[in-house]
C-alpha cells in the first residue's frame, strides 16, 4: 500500500479513497482544486499500485495499514475523508473501528452492498474473470462497447469518465487481488445506525440509483447529511470535478466562496 501526498501542508488534511479495481490516479482531475483548501493523501491499495509488488488481501487488513499511516503521520486525526465507491466501505469501516478520528466522512455515492460468505464468494467467482480480462487488456465485452456506441453523448461522457477511474491497462493486477477485494467488501460487515462524537458523516446520493440506497445509508448511519444529486453513481465524481470540489469543501469548511 502506498500513500500519495501533495498539496500545501499547512492546509487540513483529506484522505482520498478509490473505487473498486480503481487506480490512485482516479483522482488526478480533482487534485488540483483540491489543494486550494486541502493538503491530499490518495490510499493505492495493495495489488492496485503500479509501483509495488503486492497483493490485496482484505479490507481489514487495508484499515489497518491506513490506520497505521494516519496515526503515525497525523497523529491519529485528519480532517476529512472521501470514499469513491467501494472507497466509501473504508471510509464506513475506518469511522466504525474508532482507532483513528476524522471530523468529516464522506461517502460518494456507495452502494453499501453486504453479503453472506456463499453469496459473496459466487458474486465475487462471476465478477473476477470479467474485471480481470478488461483490467489486462484494457478493453471492453463486446457487448458493453456495442451498448455505448449506441449511447447519446451525454451518456458516453459519463461511461468513459467512469471507466477512466478503472486501471484498465493493469498488468500487475491480479485476479487473486480483483478476487478479494471485491469479496471482502461484500462480505465485512458495516453496523448499523452508525454513529460517532465529533465525526458528521456526509452522502453524496445519487438519486437515479434508486431509493433503496438512500434507505440504506439511514440504516448505516444515525444521522447523515445527505446530498441529494440526479446523477448516475459516481458521476458527480467522475464528470463534473468542479462541482464535486465544491461540494467537498463545502461540506468539510462551509461555503467560502469562489
Amino acid at each position: 500500500m502506498k500513500f500519495y501526498e501533495s498539496g500545501d501542508q499547512s492546509k487540513s488534511v483529506i484522505f482520498l479513497f478509490p473505487g473498486t479495481c480503481c487506480l490512485y490516479s482516479s483522482f488526478d482531475h480533482v487534485l488540483e482544486g483540491l489543494h486550494v483548501y486541502f493538503y491530499t493523501v490518495v490510499v493505492s491499495y495493495d495489488g492496485f499500485d503500479p509501483n509495488e509488488n503486492t497483493q490485496f488481501h482484505s479490507m481489514e487488513e487495508e484499515c489497518e495499514k491506513i490506520e497505521k499511516e494516519i496515526m503515525d503521520h497525523y497523529g491519529g486525526r485528519i480532517k476529512a475523508a472521501y470514499g469513491c465507491s467501494l472507497g466509501g466501505s473504508f471510509v464506513s469501516l475506518l469511522i466504525q473501528r474508532k482507532r483513528i478520528h476524522m471530523d468529516h466522512g464522506i461517502i460518494g455515492s456507495s452502494d453499501m452492498d453486504e453479503a453472506g460468505k456463499v453469496m459473496a464468494t459466487i458474486q465475487a467467482s462471476i465478477v473476477t474473470p470479467i474485471m480481470y480480462k478488461m483490467v489486462h487488456t484494457g478493453t471492453l465485452p463486446k457487448l458493453m462497447e456495442k451498448k455505448i456506441a449506441q449511447m447519446d453523448d451525454s451518456k458516453k461522457k459519463f461511461v468513459n469518465g467512469f471507466l477512466d477511474m478503472f486501471g484498465l491497462g493493469g498488468s500487475w493486477i491480479t485476479k487473486k487481488s480483483i478476487y478479494n477485494q471485491f469479496y471482502s467488501d461484500l462480505a465485512t460487515k458495516v453496523q448499523h445506525n452508525m454513529d460517532v462524537p465529533n465525526t458528521k458523516i456526509h452522502v453524496f446520493y445519487a438519486t437515479k440509483m434508486g431509493k433503496k440506497y438512500e434507505k440504506r445509508y439511514y440504516t448505516y448511519f444515525k444521522n447523515p447529511d445527505i446530498h441529494r444529486f440526479n446523477m448516475q453513481h459516481e458521476e458527480l465524481f467522475c464528470c463534473h470535478p468542479d462541482k464535486w470540489i465544491e461540494e467537498v469543501r463545502n461540506v468539510v469548511i462551509g461555503d467560502v466562496g469562489l
